[in-house]
Order: structure tokens, then sequence, then C-alpha cells
């Protein structure tokens, strides 16, 4: 097996502006699951930074004033920390829309004015589609003269509120407002990458592209023009320092960078007509797929992302598709909760038509019933190819907004049976399989080592089926008697009437999942 056999090649990415390697090998790679795991690291890295060193991020939304550990350090405070003893600190926040709207612009705002007091440089960045966003979460820590700790952290966890739980999930006590099902302070599942190695170097990288993009930082919003002059908010990217040497090789691990990037106007320039290598990498491994897709996603709601998972269960007959999703969208009321509901029920009624027996469901509640959020992004293919980022499984994430996923191949094979999942050589991979055997441990409480059962796709399905018809049952038998063990429940996604299909299904089309394709790629129906 080769790494093009699962990983874009340089002419499949689909963006010729592109200069990133196709990919790079000798990373470690570590998951991160859940805030609670992160965040103390960050602190840790981002502490251990001196003078000179560098610490670069982008976010979706910062929060200034979220504990990072239940004793501190705010993100603010960490950062602004960072940059008073010398450490060049350079951020791009998503502008965002006004809080009125129950967004995040001031929140973002707060917390660029508190790292650039303190002497580092905080944009906030609205070069975005119309009614876009950026929605990459990525932080480089570079340590200028000694690259061998150099490390860089992806994924799908925002420095912001909610986001601090752990494996329990008993929520972030510094909670964001949701859909009340959730409770005050919702449960929150979620997931990084910890890179390590020559993959660092590329991340920084894409972190530079953006930031030295020469065009106005407030494409298309002339009012937030005017309130930047009142305020005389920078809107000028300083010079970045010289890019250090890439880190040596570190581990077993090939990294590709998959991105998203719109087509607009003025184009990127380095994605002139945009970039959904995100939707091709996943097309690509899902067409090699033959056992089992093990996906975790926020939005796995699109019928046209869809078509390619119910396309992979049609070519293999012995291929299933495990799901874990959120049970309620985090937004609820009459108007915004049909658009948010009809998408996914689109999107498990195409998998299913293709092959109801293997397609498999679920969402998560902790030990109380409380239904757990899942924010995380990932997937992993027969073990072999896994992809984390901040990109869901909808059309916006592979085509509107901004969005970086991290695809991983371990070079180490894991022997344990059934050491070939997909017949054809590739193996099973580190990586890849302890992942999913990580995430599934979490979902039936269970500790670390106890997951024999789960390594064959055939005994997991079974086992992950088994726990959560239990918790089903006792819920149904009026929860009488010990708590079934596990967090799986049987994701049941609600019917909607015609009526309310008739105008929702539009609403969901044209503002919950835009298409940012250029109009011949959308009339080709090509990513």
């Amino acid at each position: 097996m080769g790494f093009d056999d699962w990983f874009l090649g340089d002419g499949e990415r689909g963006n010729p502006a592109c200069r990133l390697p196709a990919w790079c090998t000798g990373n470690v790679v570590r998951p991160l699951v859940d805030g609670a795991c992160y965040f103390p690291r960050l602190v840790e890295e981002v502490s251990a930074l001196g003078p000179g060193d560098h610490l670069f991020f982008t976010d979706w939304r910062g929060d200034a004033d979220e504990r990072l550990t239940p004793d501190g350090p705010t993100v603010g405070e960490l950062f602004a920390a960072a940059a008073r003893r010398g450490v060049v600190v350079k951020g791009l926040m998503w502008r965002s829309h006004t809080d009125e709207l129950a967004y995040s612009e001031e929140e973002n705002r707060q917390l660029g004015d508190e790292v650039s007091e303190a002497g580092g440089e905080v944009l906030l960045d609205q070069r975005v589609r119309r009614a876009g966003s950026h929605h990459q979460k990525l932080v480089v820590l570079r340590r200028v003269g000694d690259p061998g700790r150099d490390v860089a952290f992806v994924g799908g966890i925002d420095l912001c509120h909610s986001r601090g739980d752990d494996h329990d999930h008993g929520g972030d006590d510094q909670g964001l407002p949701m859909n009340p099902a959730y409770g005050d302070t919702p449960p929150w599942h979620d997931l990084q990458l910890e890179i390590r190695g020559p993959a660092v170097g590329l991340l920084d990288r894409v972190f530079r592209e953006r930031w030295e993009d020469p065009h106005s930082l407030d494409t298309h919003n002339p009012i937030a023009r005017i309130r930047d002059a009142v305020r005389h908010a920078d809107l000028r990217a300083d010079p970045l320092p010289e890019r250090p040497a890439d880190p040596g090789p570190a581990g077993t691990a090939a990294v590709q960078v998959l991105r998203t990037y719109p087509a607009i106007r003025p184009g990127y320039p380095f994605a002139p007509r945009g970039e959904r290598s995100v939707a091709r990498g996943y097309a690509k491994a899902l067409r090699r797929a033959r056992r089992l897709v093990f996906v975790q996603d926020q939005y796995m709601w699109s019928p046209h992302v869809a078509h390619l998972f119910a396309a992979a269960l049609r070519r293999s007959p012995d291929l299933h598709l495990l799901v874990v999703v959120p049970r309620h969208p985090d937004v609820d009321g009459r108007l915004a909760l049909p658009p948010n509901k009809v998408g996914r029920l689109q999107a498990i009624e195409t998998c299913r038509r293709a092959a109801a027996d293997r397609v498999h469901v679920f969402d998560l509640e902790n030990r109380d019933g409380t239904p757990v959020y899942v924010h995380a992004k990932a997937a992993v293919v027969d073990d072999v190819w896994a992809a984390v980022g901040s990109a869901n499984l909808n059309r916006r994430s592979w085509s509107h907004d901004s969005e970086l996923t991290a695809a991983v191949l371990d070079e180490a094979r894991d022997e344990r049976a059934p050491a070939d999942l997909g017949g054809r050589g590739d193996g099973a991979r580190v990586f890849a399989r302890a992942l999913r055997l990580r995430l599934l441990r979490e979902h039936l409480e269970r500790s670390d080592g106890d997951d024999a059962d789960l390594v064959d796709p055939a005994s997991a399905v079974r086992a992950v089926e088994e726990a959560a018809t239990a918790l089903d049952d006792w819920h149904r038998g009026g929860r009488r008697g010990p708590r079934p063990p596990g967090q799986l429940r049987h994701h049941e996604p609600e019917r909607l009437s015609r009526p309310t299909r008739l105008w929702a299904v539009p609403a969901y089309r044209l503002l919950y999942d835009p298409d940012g394709r250029p109009w011949r790629d959308r009339l080709r129906n090509r990513w």
C-alpha cells in the first residue's frame, strides 16, 4: 500500500495554487478527547514558551474568560502572559456576527483586545463568503532554536465557554446557552489532535497563508469598516517573523492537511477558486472502505454528503456505518428547530435506503440522563485512515466556510486480528485503531484496555448495539434497577410533517447548509 492509495495526490486537491506538500511523514499524533484533556496540555505548552518563540492561533469563537483548568489561567490570561514574556503571539479570529444574533463578535473582540494590550496581535477576520465563517481551530507553537519541541493542536475544540468538559460529561461550569434539553451546563464531547514532527511546519504554513492575505479584513462588510474606524481597530497585519525550519521526524504517522476555502471575490491568493480538499479527502477514503466507517459529527445533516456514504455501503456488502451525533440541535424554537432537523433526517434516510441493517446511528447521554452535545468531527475508515478537524459532514463545511482537518495514516501496524480489515494489504494502523477504541471505550464507560471485543468490526457493532439497547430498555422500563453502563442511545430523528418540510427544506439549504462551490462545480456535482 502506498500513501497515495488513501491520501490525495498533488493533482487531486483541486487547488492548483496550493503550495503545501501533499503529506509529510515522521509525526507523532496524539488524540486529546474532550476539553478537559486538551486545555491543560495547551496551558503546559504555552507556559513553556520563551522570548522569540511563536504562538499562532485561529478560531471561530474565543472567550477571554474561559478557564482552561479549574484554577485558571483563562484563555486571555494565558495568551497575554505569553505576549508579555516576549512570545510572538498572532491570532486570527472570525469577526462573527453581533451578540444579539447569538453569535460572538464582542467575545472575539475582547480576547483580541486582551492579547493585543499585552503586546500580541489578534485580528478579526471577515474574509469569508456571505453568511460564512472562519471555522478553523488551530494553535501552532514554535520553539525558535529548539524545533524538536514544536507542537500544533488542530481539531474541533474552540477556545471558549462550554468546551471544558471531561469524559464523565458533567458539563463546563462556564456553559453557553443552548437548547434547554442540554441544561444550564451542557455536557460536551469534543476532540483535538496534538501533533509533533514535520507536520507542525505544514500547519504553520496554513496560518501564514491566511495572515499574509493582502485583502481587506472587512470584505463585504461596510458597516464593520465604520465601526472599526470608530474603535481604531487593527486592520493591518504586521509582518510575521521568518518561518523556522520544520521539525525533524518524531514518529511513525503521516499527516495530510485538508482544507475548505469557499470560492469568493476577491479570491484567496492561496486558493483563488476555493479549495475543497476536506470533501475530496473523505470521498477518496470512502471509496476504499470495506468493513467499518466510524464517524462522530456535530452536523451529519447533508444528503449531498450522505450520498458518498450510501455509495460506499452499496459497493461493499460487508461495510457497516457507525455514527455518533447529538440527540438534539444546539438551537430550539419553532422557526430555528425544523431546518436543523430536516438535513439530518434526509442524510440518515439516504444512508438507510442503501443498507438499513448496516447503518447504526447513536447519540449520547451522561449518567444523569442529560444528552451530551457531540461537537467532535472525526472519522476512522477500516482502522487505516483517520481524520479529525473542524469540518462537519455537511455542505457548508465542505464548501462554504473555512475549515481545517488533519488526516492521519500511521506507518505502524496493529497486528491484532483482524489485522487487515479491507483485505487489500493495507493492514490495521496503530493510530486509527487506537482512536476508534479510545472513543468507544468512553461511550461504553469502559476502562483502558477493556476493548478485546471491540477490535473486530462485527463484534464491535454487536457490543455497541447491545449497550444502546440495554440503556434504551432501561429508560422504557421506567429507569428501574441499576442503570446499564454506557452513554449510547439509539438515535431516532424526529419526523417532520409535510407542511413543515415545505418551508424547512428551502430554509435549510439556503441558510443552514449553503453551497460555496463555483457554479460549474455545482452543475457537475463535483467537489
